[in-house]
C-alpha cells in the first residue's frame, strides 16, 4: 500500500474540484501501522464502521496510544474492497480521502487491513497519516 500511495502522490491530481500538485513520498511508520491495525481489527471483530472506536477513541487517540509524537494526523477507512488496488481506487475517487492522501503536511504513514468473514464488510482498511512534532 505504501508503494501505491506514493505513486498516487507523485502525480498531481484533482480530488473532487480541488487540484493537488505532486507531493513528496511518505515514510512507513510502524507506530502508525500499529494504530491502523488495531482499528481495522476492532472494526472487523466488532462489526462496525467508523472513525470513532466503540470505546469513544478518535484516530488521534489511537495514534497517541502507540507513542507516536505527532503534530498533525489524519485517517482513511474503508470496508469491503478485497485488495490494495480496489481500496486505493475508491479512496482516490472520493474527494476527502484523496485530499488526505495528497496532503503535503503528512510525512509518515501506516496502514492495515483486517478480515472477519462474519462481519458486514469482511475486509476493513485503515490508513493513518501524521507529521512528527
Amino acid at each position: 500500500m505504501l508503494d501505491a500511495l506514493n505513486q498516487a502522490r507523485a502525480t498531481g491530481r484533482n480530488c473532487g474540484t480541488a487540484y493537488y500538485p505532486a507531493v513528496a513520498p511518505l515514510a512507513w511508520n510502524t507506530l502508525l501501522a500499529q494504530a491502523a491495525a488495531g482499528h481495522s481489527t476492532d472494526m472487523a471483530n466488532n462489526n462496525y464502521f467508523s472513525h470513532t472506536s466503540l470505546d469513544g477513541r478518535s484516530a488521534k487517540d489511537r495514534i497517541d496510544a502507540t507513542g507516536y509524537l505527532g503534530s498533525y494526523w489524519g485517517e482513511n477507512i474503508a470496508g469491503g474492497p478485497a485488495d490494495v488496488d480496489a481500496v486505493m481506487s475508491g479512496w482516490l475517487a472520493s474527494p476527502g480521502h484523496c485530499a488526505n492522501m495528497m496532503n503535503s503536511a503528512y510525512k509518515d504513514f501506516g496502514a492495515a487491513c483486517a478480515y472477519n468473514a462474519s462481519s458486514t464488510y469482511g475486509e476493513y482498511w485503515t490508513q493513518d497519516f501524521a507529521a512528527p512534532r
